[in-house]
């Protein structure tokens, strides 16, 4: 089973927004050597909404060739088209991709047997791990408890990423589903107590800049060591909550390029950190002795 400290990798880019291959070489080693537990490549914190299809692809193919099976690499596959998502997960299967992760379908709003049927199609489809990822403050499309149960009696159907930062329905799901299925974290602020009740990790934002110590918390938790692991998350707090003080990944892509990592280059709609708040990031990782 995949547990632990899952990077949701921001994807590098350049000045003018392109794809910045060597600095994504770079990020992954970083990765690598810092104890991150697992690897996302192209989720939300990846931009996947601004690559183009051929990107998004290319992307998943070139981390999973450099990680090489050091690590698992979780592609991240979702679209609101069901056949744009068969057509990802598929591609992302042939590279050899460890698992899938399938944002519920954003804009067009399906019911609840909407939703069951788009993800019971593509398991059907794909013969490969796939981790259904719940986030209805940027889908507005909540995947409710009744559905995930119907949907954990799929074989390959293997976890779900609960990004609502709701405690009670987390518990809820690992006493319904955790015989069945991982209950990751998606929200790095209550990641703890999601994982010390039961879950198995967090898919994480604040591990891109932060991957020694996201492990060390998400390994105290699955050990059950409460006291380090809420230490851990106090120490995290800053930037828990300073990452999102504009849209993810603005601040995520500044810090990183203040910590001399990346470029600062991401792609329309989504614009460089404000000046207003480029002082608040930069404090936060002060305090976590990242600058």
């Amino acid at each position: 089973m995949i547990s632990g400290s899952l990077v949701a990798l921001v994807t590098p880019m350049d000045s003018r927004g392109n794809l910045d291959w060597q600095a994504l070489d770079r990020l992954i080693e970083f990765h690598l050597n810092e104890g991150t537990d697992g690897i996302v490549a192209v989720g939300t914190t990846g931009e996947s909404a601004t690559l183009d299809m051929e990107e998004h692809k290319e992307v998943i193919r070139r981390v999973v060739d450099k990680v090489a099976g050091r690590i698992p690499v979780i592609a991240g596959t979702g679209a609101n088209s069901t056949s744009e998502a068969v057509e990802l997960t598929q591609d992302a299967r042939s590279v050899g991709a460890d698992a899938c992760l399938l944002v519920t379908p954003y804009y067009n709003k399906p019911t609840q047997e909407g939703l069951y049927q788009h993800f019971r199609f593509i398991a059907e489809a794909v013969d490969i791990p796939q981790i259904l990822y719940n986030v209805p403050g940027r889908t507005a499309c909540d995947m409710l408890p009744d559905t995930v149960v119907r949907l954990a009696e799929i074989d390959n159907i293997i976890g779900i990423k609960e990004a609502t930062g709701d405690l009670q329905r987390a518990r809820e799901l690992i006493e319904r589903v955790g015989d069945r299925m991982a209950v990751y974290s998606g929200d790095d602020p209550t990641a703890v107590e999601l994982i010390l009740m039961g879950g198995k990790g967090n898919i994480s934002v604040t591990a891109n800049v932060a991957p020694r110590l996201m492990h060390e918390l998400c390994e105290a938790a699955l050990n059950g060591d409460a006291e380090t692991a809420r230490r851990l998350n106090e120490q995290l707090m800053p930037l828990h909550r300073k990452l999102f003080i504009e849209s993810n990944p603005i601040p995520v892509k500044w810090a990183l390029h203040e910590m001399g990592l990346i470029g600062e280059g991401l792609r329309l709609p989504m614009t460089r950190l404000s000046d207003d708040c480029q002082p608040v990031v930069r404090e936060a990782l002060k305090q976590c002795g990242l600058l």
